[in-house]
């Protein structure tokens, strides 16, 4: 019995170490996080636009543009559409496309019906990271780490929302308009 009440308390605090651990991972983790680079207005890279073709193939239709952070595409393949972001060197960053709420994980969506019930859902994007490219990415205002996650808009009234969806199942709250 004591060698089992004295396991409970280590245990619990190796716990709380390791979530404080995380947690200053985390501070650190974004404090070492390099500002995203502004691209300048003008021509599209052209590195971007052979790379489009490589990682895309020779899609017709597509619409180029220049944001602050990246050169982006909007392309349509399979009857899909998609957005591209290049980088400031011409590297695919990212593909967001539009996702359905049956896209989401199971356990999000009973999440969004049941704490946010009161809420309209509205878009839901798929960001689809590109694994060679650790360059951040930058949706809705914030920069954030690049990684595969589903994007939820939701609205009650004039609050406007944004989560962020794990394809594993884990909501969070990205940011608010």
């Amino acid at each position: 019995m004591i060698l089992t009440l004295a396991f409970s308390v280590l245990h619990g605090q190796t716990g709380k170490t390791e979530k404080s651990t995380q947690k200053e991972v985390k501070k650190e983790e974004k404090s070492a996080r390099v500002p995203l680079r502004k691209v300048s207005a003008g021509v599209i890279n052209p590195v971007a636009k052979n790379n489009f073709a490589t990682d895309f193939g020779n899609i017709p239709a597509v619409k180029w543009e220049r944001s602050a952070f990246f050169d982006e595409v909007v392309f349509s393949k399979a009857g899909k559409d998609y957005k591209a972001f290049y980088d400031p060197e011409g590297k695919l960053v990212g593909t967001t496309s539009v996702a359905t709420f049956n896209d989401l994980p199971a356990n999000v969506q009973k999440e969004l019906k049941g704490k946010y019930k009161d809420y309209t859902i509205g878009k839901i994007i798929f960001y689809d990271d590109s694994e060679a490219n650790s360059t951040d990415m930058y949706l809705y205002g914030k920069q954030f780490e690049d990684a595969d996650n589903y994007f939820v808009e939701l609205t009650k009234g004039s609050k406007r929302i944004i989560l962020e969806a794990t394809p594993e199942g884990a909501l969070f709250f990205f940011t608010e308009f």
